[in-house]
């Protein structure tokens, strides 16, 4: 296959590291697209760093800056986002607008920004990451899970109004990840049964493939631990 450009946003942290490198290993040219200055290694074809793209400006700045230096982009995977645990006696309305702002606007803003280059390079395809547990909000999960619910929405919606167009969306909905951060948070949990970063790269990189052209506007939970 002809190398493909894809853009990953939040490339910079554990996940998009894992999944930069399942798609740089099979030939494609990787832009990394994150809120922070720096990627702790250089195996993306173009970094960007230091970026809000829940600013719609900002987001159409960058993926003009990938066109021009390495083409048009027909994958989009959205990693970027946060989590906080906050009661909302706890917190309020700002930890909300927060998460919001950080799991659905990135999302939003960055799609809307690269769906004209998507479209003239279909087949494309966009993979979101939602969450297993926006499934059934818990106690002080409520921001984060309402935001990762957005995604699950966006997907579905957006998939429907790309119909006939040759772009696929899709969302893998993950349970806890098994990254430094989650294990310095939660030392004492069974890291075996968390789902390791390699493990969804492989998945988005099989609805990133022409034998996933069929499928569309689907919710993947994936929460099975895994060899490291």
């Amino acid at each position: 296959m002809t190398a493909r450009v894809v853009v990953i946003t939040g490339g910079f942290g554990t996940l998009g590291r894992a999944v930069t490198a399942r798609f740089a290993a099979g030939g494609d040219k990787v832009a990394r697209v994150d809120f922070a200055e720096a990627a702790p290694d250089d195996t993306a074809a173009l970094d960007i760093g230091g970026v809000d793209i829940t600013a719609p400006g900002v987001a159409e700045q960058a993926i003009a800056r990938i066109m021009a230096e390495l083409g048009a982009p027909s994958v989009l995977v959205n990693v970027a986002g946060g989590f906080v645990w906050e009661t909302l006696d706890a917190g309020g309305p700002a930890t909300w607008e927060r998460m919001f702002r950080m799991n659905v606007l990135t999302a939003v803003s960055m799609t809307k920004a690269a769906l004209p280059a998507l479209k003239s390079a279909a087949p494309a395809c966009i993979v979101n990451i939602g969450a297993n547990a926006a499934l059934k909000a818990a106690a002080g999960m409520g921001g984060y899970t309402a935001s990762k619910a957005g995604v699950h929405r966006l997907t579905e919606s957006l998939a429907e109004e790309l119909q006939g167009t040759g772009v696929t969306v899709n969302a893998i909905l993950p349970t806890v990840i098994d990254t430094p951060a989650n294990r310095a948070e939660m030392p004492k949990a069974d890291f075996s049964e968390w789902v390791r970063p390699e493990a969804i790269a492989d998945i988005v990189l099989f609805l990133a493939s022409l034998a996933a052209r069929g499928i569309t506007g689907a919710l993947i939970p994936v929460s099975r631990g895994t060899p490291s």
